[in-house]
């Protein structure tokens, strides 16, 4: 009889057990990264048997319906969202204050404005050795913080490179897992403990993988997920059990594209395309800095090409190189600054020539542009900063709401345990009056 007291009794201590079971490795991996709670689904055991009216059910017990992950899809979605905002503010953010970095360490700007000092004083007295050799010493120290900023600059952005490289072995390695995971889950029975861990351990992995770059997933019936880089309407990174390679190319001038499967893809969420941003800004850094060594050599060796030396002879070049790279003296003799125009005799005191020099480089304003370079690499900063401070917060509450859902609770899971320890106990007990019953039967005469 299949709703006798014992059948029923049997299936409330075996279902009280497993609940008692889940219970337990709730609490157990309270502090576990990425363990999303479990409960259990309890169904009753309906069955129908010849000896009750025709369509009549008897209720004949419990079972236990599935294991339950308490995940909402929803808050999985936002939390990995707001998370790889969160990243590329982060990855941005550093590249960005390591161009400030290497501008402001260089000390670029003090060289500048420390030669045109130099300048200054020596039209005071164009004949002084001691002041014509301060402007050569300034225009040394000027041509190396050139130098140096710029191997500063490029120190930081092979960084940051390095860095990218490293996320796109990382999605790619991620993206294999997940393919294998989707296989494994698509062996793995409907509410196990089994598929409850694997799930588990997919939407870890797609957390990492949406810090590394911003994604959108579909979960299909079978909890297979396919992947797709930025919208619903780009490439395929995963598609069942196949995941199609993310490259990166690296331009001539620092800055990167990625693609997937060869489809160009603009990453817009994750540290690749923080990576990518902050090169993009310590690309045209490095153009300005360029400008500025060949606008400061330009003028000081047209003023050098239209002017006399000291001893009368035609001025030549100081500065040499085509950038702030390779930007170098070409002398250092402080005689052959030209301080007076073309055709003065030795040891001329005209400094028409300087002042003329002097008055092109203010007017061009080329420590200006330096300052003006300076701050809007800091005000870059600064805004990032304040992006990146309301990106943490958001993704804080998301987490935290994810959290209230997913989340183990150790007073709730102590209340389960002995509430199912009761249930067990208490199936126990309908056996003990069952078997009491029928041997009260027995014993009749």
């Amino acid at each position: 009889m299949a709703s006798d007291l014992i059948s029923i009794a049997r299936s409330g201590t075996r279902t009280a057990r497993m609940a008692l079971d889940v219970a337990a490795h709730n609490i157990a991996n309270a502090s576990t990264e990425g363990y999303v709670r479990r409960t259990v689904r309890l169904e009753e055991i309906g069955s129908s048997n010849g000896v009750t009216a025709a369509g009549k059910l008897t209720l004949s017990g419990v079972s236990l319906g599935g294991v339950i992950r308490n995940a909402d899809a929803y808050r999985q979605s936002e939390v990995r969202r707001t998370g790889a905002d969160v990243a590329r503010a982060n990855a941005e953010l550093e590249g960005l204050k390591n161009i400030e970095v290497a501008l402001e360490e260089s000390g670029l700007y003090d060289g500048i404005v420390g030669f045109e000092a130099s300048l200054k004083r020596l039209e005071s007295d164009p004949v002084d050795p001691a002041l014509r050799a301060g402007v050569v010493e300034a225009a040394r120290a000027m041509a190396s913080s050139f130098n140096l900023a710029d191997n500063a600059l490029k120190a930081s952005s092979e960084g940051t490179l390095f860095a990218a490289k490293t996320d796109v072995d990382q999605v790619n390695t991620l993206a294999a897992e997940l393919g294998r995971i989707n296989l494994k889950l698509s062996r793995s029975p409907v509410g196990s403990g089994d598929q409850a861990s694997l799930l588990d351990r997919r939407d870890t992995l797609l957390g990492e993988l949406s810090q590394k770059v911003g994604i959108h997933t579909s979960i299909g019936t079978d909890q297979n997920v396919e992947i797709r880089i930025g919208d619903s309407s780009g490439p395929l990174l995963l598609s069942g059990f196949t995941s199609s390679p993310f490259t990166m190319t690296t331009a001539a001038d620092g800055t990167l594209s990625f693609a997937v499967g060869g489809t160009a893809v603009v990453p817009g969420a994750g540290s690749l395309a923080g990576h990518a941003q902050s090169l993009d800004m310590a690309s045209v850094v490095q153009g300005r800095l360029d400008d500025l060594a060949v606008e400061i050599s330009t003028i000081f060796n047209n003023s050098q090409a239209g002017g006399a030396a000291l001893d009368g002879t035609a001025g030549s070049p100081l500065f040499g190189g085509t950038g702030a790279a390779d930007m170098s003296l070409l002398f250092q003799d402080g005689r052959m600054i030209t301080t007076a125009p073309a055709g003065s005799p030795a040891n001329s005191r005209d400094t028409s020539q300087l002042a003329a020099l002097n008055a092109a480089l203010t007017s061009n304003g080329v420590a200006a542009d330096m300052d003006s370079l300076l701050f809007d690499v800091s005000a870059a900063v600064s805004g990032r900063t304040v992006t990146r401070d309301t990106l943490v917060t958001i993704a804080d509450n998301a987490e935290i709401s994810f959290r209230a859902q997913a989340g183990v609770d150790l007073d709730e899971e102590a209340v389960n345990l002995v509430r199912f320890q009761q249930a067990f106990q208490a199936s126990g007990r309908v056996m003990q009056v069952a078997s009491d019953t029928f041997n009260s039967i027995l014993g009749i005469r």
